[in-house]
């Protein structure tokens, strides 16, 4: 497993970066094709209270905040730090002729997207999530790809791995000016298509939106598929892809996720019991599937003095823990276009009459996975925002296919 991911980065990170040239989107006359921009704006904590509590005057809004003894002037001072970034933005595109709507996740809808020659998050890796997971094709006309770029405008608290690198945060201009030449980079990042498989699965509840403010309503609509791909009738696509990862498990964090996976065209079904299980794309490798696999620094120094106990090996003395956990945690990342899926288990039940699954590693790569839910109250949650019911005798089928692929911009 570890070599295999060290070689995934090595080979397939020379093919996730492409010259503007190889698509029609932009490119040396970029400022005429590009005349429509959608920005997507971050639903400050403020705007929140604000929504949350529409009756009440800012006065009296004010007062309640610091009565349940929250940080009134921290959440001004970050709403009016994320706005200033915004407006440049805004204005930097409108000062070079470009058509600018500014839209949240309150009131996004499938229109704005369809509009839009260009998407422009502004604010961290959630808000550009939300962008690109309602940017999907099923979303859009058919066989159109609408490019995403995003804006960090919290650049000293939030790493916004997803976004244009920090420098820009402070230099918009020169971002937007390298956007309307051409000067950048793209990248086609996988996204997870899900299918829910059969009867057992279409007659649901509409899905349901998991954002911390829980204010953002959810597009739903059936997708029948691409022509040319034949489904059977009971099959439905779900509309959003999954960026980051799909997560499947109890809602109820303590209480055990009893889970049937298959691996691929395996003819072998695996029971497992966990806390879940998450299918991560190259994207989302730098994210949970990291957090949930990383080694620590006491973790390796724990193996080196275990094996130092049943072995005679002087130079274990020379390995230092730190270098070595750094150097496993970032091997678990692999290529943002990496076809495959790597699935992870999570806290596997390896105890009494459930041992370790014969042939199913806890963690892996995959080009599909279908999984069959024997949970109680269970959700398949995509991006961790879309949450869909997956209860006992649901099945959904995870895979990447090219034509999913978010485009986005690179820029050094």
């Amino acid at each position: 497993m570890y070599k295999a991911i060290h070689l995934t980065r090595s080979i397939a990170g020379c093919n996730a970066i492409r010259k503007s040239c190889m698509f029609r989107q932009f490119g040396s006359n970029s400022k005429s094709k590009l005349r429509r921009v959608l920005v997507v704006s971050k639903l400050t904590r403020l705007e929140f209270e604000k929504t949350r509590d529409g009756l009440l005057s800012d006065e009296k809004l004010e007062q309640k905040i610091r009565i349940r003894g929250s940080d009134y002037d921290a959440m001004k001072y970050y709403h009016h730090l994320h706005k200033d970034v915004e407006n440049d933005v805004v204005e930097s595109f409108r000062k070079e002729g470009i058509e600018v709507k500014v839209v949240n996740r309150l009131i996004i809808n499938k229109e704005h997207l369809r509009w839009a020659d260009l998407v422009v998050p502004i604010g961290g890796d959630g808000t550009f999530l939300l962008a690109a997971g309602r940017a999907s094709p099923f979303m859009l006309d058919e066989g159109r790809q609408t490019p995403v770029v995003g804006f960090n405008s919290d650049p000293r608290r939030s790493e916004g791995r997803l976004m244009l690198p920090k420098y820009y945060s402070a230099n918009i201009s020169e971002a937007v000016k390298r956007i309307l030449t051409g000067n950048f980079n793209w990248m086609q990042r996988s996204r997870i298509r899900t299918t829910l498989v059969g009867n057992t699965t279409t007659e649901r509840p509409p899905p349901i939106d998991l954002h911390e403010y829980n204010v953002s309503p959810v597009e739903h609509e059936e997708v029948i598929g691409p022509k040319g791909t034949e489904y059977k009738s009971s099959n439905r696509i779900l509309p959003y892809l999954a960026l980051n990862e799909v997560f499947i498990g109890e809602m109820v964090s303590a209480r055990v996720s009893h889970l049937h996976l298959r691996i691929d065209k395996s003819n072998v079904i695996t029971k497992t019991k966990s806390s879940g299980l998450c299918v991560s794309t190259g994207t989302g490798s730098t994210s949970w599937l990291t957090s949930m696999n990383r080694l620590s620094t006491s973790n390796i120094r724990d193996l080196i003095y275990i094996i130092k106990q049943h072995s005679n090996v002087a130079e274990l003395d020379d390995i230092d823990p730190e270098v070595i956990s750094e150097e496993y945690n970032r091997n678990l990342v692999f290529a943002a276009d990496d076809p495959r899926l790597c699935y992870s288990i999570r806290e596997q039940v390896c105890v009494g009459v459930w041992p370790n699954p014969k042939g199913l590693e806890s963690r892996d790569f995959a080009k599909e996975i279908t999984v069959k839910s024997r949970c109680i109250d269970a959700s398949l949650v995509i991006d961790g925002s879309i949450a869909y019911n997956f209860n006992d005798g649901a099945e959904a089928l995870l895979e990447v296919h090219p034509e999913d692929a978010l485009l986005t911009i690179v820029m050094d």
